[in-house]
């Protein structure tokens, strides 16, 4: 996964998600929730690479920047809650996925659970 149109395809798996340009700019693609319209990915075009920003747990932050040299603190955003993939072909495709569907976890609407009657 390389390319912006690969990452927005990907993250438009998730349900009720879509993609939006809050900035007026073209080269900064936002995929939100739609029930909170929380932001569960950046994607971005920086030194001729895409970026993905996602929002990371405090347990695999860490984890996450000392397993691959293209994942680090995040650009614009908070350090503590959010990684920058810079899409450069280092990170597995498989490992790239992850990080998006955790990010999407973790801000998601949570489902309330049922009374029962």
């Amino acid at each position: 996964m390389r390319s912006r149109e690969e990452v927005i395809h990907y993250c438009k798996t998730f349900e009720n998600v879509y993609e939006d340009y809050p900035f007026h700019d073209d080269n900064w693609t936002i995929m939100r929730c739609k029930d909170n319209k929380k932001i569960f990915a950046c994607i971005f075009q920086r030194e001729e690479d895409i970026w993905v920003n996602v929002k990371a747990s405090t347990e695999w932050i860490d984890f996450w920047r000392n397993a691959w040299p293209s994942v680090i603190p995040a650009y614009h955003m908070n350090k503590s809650h959010w990684n920058s993939l810079v899409l450069n072909g280092v990170i597995p495709e498989g490992d790239i996925k992850r990080m998006i569907a955790e990010s999407y976890d973790l801000v998601k609407p949570k489902k309330k659970a049922k009374k029962n009657s």
